[in-house]
């Protein structure tokens, strides 16, 4: 029987060792695939030493301004062009057991079998030390007031789930006919949620597998809009910056999937940055260099 084929899509900027340590435990694994890796504008070296130990990579160049969706868009659609079977979404900050992906094709191919084929299957991660888990699906709150999407922890069981946190998940061929790339409306943060949803709506699964896939740290929200040691004023401008809620991106996430009365929700962070919000914590979708926010719709 002939082996799927697998495309890896990676962005990276400025985090030469961490990027290398991914790509090590990424090698580790059974099953073949190709590597297709947007280098944003890295001034590290990045680029050099990964074609020095991982020649067969393909790298494609940034100019640092691309970020995570302007990276990933960049690779995925490299290799959309190739018509893999597979992809694997991966940030170059998350470290990948040994199984991960025997794991996660098991779980689709189970998927498949009982009828769900256009499945996006997430692998959840956990803290290297202190085991808490950290990224992977996420589900919509059930509080009749809230449009938030909160992380869903992951079981012995393959759960259903609303979207995703974009570090490790595997979508099929049959998916990106349907969704095709990650949507260039945004820039760091929101485009994986995005690309969920969108799945969804148009008539896709997403699942989160069982267990934990791999480790990742959760980003810090130190000097972030949500850090309540911050001025107002401070927190107003770390909000509007990339990294956090800049107004056009979360504008077309809101409309586009916050429902009639998206400018309700619209509102949400840029208040809570001004009041202050102790209780949220912070989960990226990626990082190129310092902290990133959980997206809330």
């Amino acid at each position: 029987m002939e082996q799927p084929t697998l495309a890896v899509i990676m962005t990276c900027h400025n985090r030469r060792n961490t990027t290398l340590a991914c790509l090590q435990a990424l090698y580790q694994q059974k099953k073949h695939f190709d590597v297709y890796l947007t280098d944003d504008g890295s001034t590290d070296g990045t680029a050099e030493f990964i074609t020095a130990e991982y020649p067969n990579v393909k790298i494609l160049q940034g100019d640092g301004n691309l970020f995570w969706v302007g990276g990933m868009h960049l690779a995925f659609g490299e290799a959309i062009k190739n018509q893999y079977d597979y992809y694997l979404w991966l940030n170059d900050d998350t470290f990948l057991e040994a199984d991960a992906l025997e794991q996660l094709f098991q779980v689709h191919q189970n998927l498949a079998a009982k009828g769900y084929e256009e499945s996006i299957v997430v692998g959840s991660t956990q803290d290297p030390i202190t085991k808490q888990a950290t990224y992977g699906g996420a589900v919509k709150s059930k509080k009749w007031y809230s449009n938030k999407f909160e992380f869903l922890e992951p079981t012995l069981d393959v759960q259903k789930c609303d979207a995703m946190y974009g570090n490790c998940v595997l979508i099929p061929h049959s998916v990106t006919l349907k969704v095709g790339n990650i949507d260039t409306a945004f820039i760091h943060s929101l485009g994986d949620l995005d690309y969920a949803l969108r799945a969804r709506k148009l008539g896709c699964h997403v699942w989160v597998a069982p267990g934990y896939i791999g480790t990742c740290n959760k980003n810090s929200v130190r000097n972030s809009w949500v850090d309540t040691n911050l001025t107002v004023l401070e927190r107003l401008q770390k909000i509007l910056q990339i990294k956090g809620f800049p107004l056009k991106p979360w504008t077309t996430f809101c409309s586009r999937h916050s429902g009639p009365f998206w400018i309700f929700y619209w509102f949400l962070p840029y208040i809570r940055a001004i009041i202050g919000y102790k209780n949220l914590a912070a989960s990226p979708t990626f990082s190129e260099d310092t902290e990133s926010t959980k997206s809330e719709v």
